[in-house]
């Protein structure tokens, strides 16, 4: 019988807390699971009282992309609220060992026309993983040093489409969309990368910088 892949495990395991299936958590979670985020404690004794706890009320789970680099599983996905995240998953022996998340109130109303969810979902180009993640290296590499003469280089032209909520499509959208936040005192600064996953057409960045004056992980 094939072997679960861990890109399924991560899969159940988000869904579990929209169907009650605690056997998920007992199964695939490690007796030492380490959260990076404030409502739970370590170890799976204390994610499943937070499970209990969660049941108590309705949550939906739109699960749009996955993808599995490694150790690593990275989860998109819309949830009740709505409340779009990211969770970053490290397995062992087929175990959730450490868990990282982030959310973001969804903006129905988008400055690009776009949700913050939408678009392509296919995996492909899988022989370019490792080019994809250098390239995105790069990028992280040119904010984090505020190089951003070097922006251009990474863009074909004004052919970009756009799923913060706070920018136009483009190039000369994300610019004037920069210029604007600055004005308000509300730009963002990378400081640092922590982790680069990714699988085929897809690669996701989680850093640490600062957004309105806060210390806050941008995914």
């Amino acid at each position: 019988m094939a072997s679960i892949s861990n890109k399924k495990r991560a899969i159940a395991f988000i869904i579990s807390f929209e169907t009650g299936n605690r056997q998920i958590i007992e199964n695939w979670v490690s007796e030492d699971y380490t959260p990076h985020y404030p409502d739970v404690r370590d170890g799976k004794d204390a994610l499943l009282d937070y499970f209990d706890t969660l049941q108590k009320i309705d949550i939906i789970i739109d699960i749009r992309r996955a993808i599995e680099d490694g150790d690593y599983v990275t989860v998109h996905s819309e949830y009740s609220g709505p409340l779009v995240v990211f969770d970053v998953f490290k397995f062992e022996d087929g175990k959730i060992v450490e868990h990282w998340a982030t959310g973001q109130e969804s903006v129905q109303k988008t400055v690009n026309g776009h949700s913050m969810i939408d678009g392509p979902t296919e995996i492909y180009d899988l022989d370019k993983t490792s080019e994809n993640k250098a390239l995105i290296k790069e990028w992280e590499d040119v904010l984090i040093n505020r190089d951003y003469g070097k922006i251009k280089n990474f863009f074909d032209d004004d052919n970009y489409v756009q799923h913060n909520p706070l920018f136009k499509d483009g190039l000369s959208g994300r610019r004037k969309g920069h210029i604007e936040l600055g004005k308000q005192g509300m730009d963002m600064e990378l400081n640092k990368n922590h982790l680069i996953i990714g699988e085929g057409n897809f690669v996701l960045s989680v850093n640490e910088g600062n957004w309105r004056g806060e210390h806050v992980f941008i995914f």
